[in-house]
């Protein structure tokens, strides 16, 4: 299962475009930083960067 749910993860952002723009641009950032954010989750950076949009962490804009 892909959790967040992507029908739930669409809702979040105004159109799927911009859903995508905004998860690849938070995952670069997330590799760019290095930090042990990463590897504290356990997570790839497209997942933790999902998981950021879904819980409101970060707001996608157009």
């Amino acid at each position: 299962m892909i959790d967040p749910p992507i029908d739930k993860l669409i809702k979040k952002a105004p159109c799927r475009y911009a859903l995508v723009c905004g998860l690849a641009k938070r995952a670069k950032e997330l590799i760019a930083l290095e930090s042990g954010e990463l590897e504290k989750s356990g997570l790839k950076a497209i997942s933790h960067a999902a998981k950021e949009i879904y819980d409101g962490k970060i707001i996608v804009k157009i």
